[in-house]
């Protein structure tokens, strides 16, 4: 075998080895795809809609208020929802906390699974370094995609 041929063998076991591997460390676990038809429904869309009705039930479920949301983010994939919101009273004069939550799509409705807490000092609140790793792990058939990414690698 010539020096040439030698270094093929490793060229090309490397090359095939790094063509399988998921190209950022988000995309390793199975089952979660990193693009899995990752969109933010457009604004006035029926599943816009449905996803911010769910949320504003879960509003109205805890603090008996009717609201509006101004959506910070909206990041959609697979029948699962991460959405940061800021909701208003819906004549808009008064403005409350973010208002962010983890929802699924049972198939038939969406559905809060989880309402981030936003305490500052909190560590296991959405501020905190790791959240939404530990989201992750909670809710492993969530898309890693839909969450905010600079966020989940601290």
């Amino acid at each position: 075998m010539t020096d040439k041929q030698a270094l093929r063998v490793p060229l090309l076991a490397l090359f095939l080895l790094l063509s399988v591997l998921p190209a950022s460390p988000l995309q390793a676990r199975s089952g979660q795809g990193i693009t899995r038809n990752l969109h933010t429904p457009s604004p006035g869309s029926a599943e816009r809609r449905a996803i911010l009705d769910a949320m504003r039930l879960k509003i109205k479920e805890l603090h008996g208020i009717d609201v509006i949301f101004v959506v910070k983010t909206m990041n959609v994939s697979g029948g699962w929802a991460w959405v940061h919101t800021l909701p208003r009273s819906v004549d808009g004069f008064f403005h409350y906390e973010d208002f962010s939550a983890l929802l699924h799509n049972d198939g038939k409705q969406w559905l809060v699974d989880e309402i981030a807490c936003t305490e500052p000092d909190n560590p296991h609140c959405i501020g905190s370094p790791g959240y939404f790793r530990k989201l992750s792990h909670r809710f492993p058939c969530a898309p890693l995609s839909i969450f905010p990414t600079a966020s989940f690698l601290r």
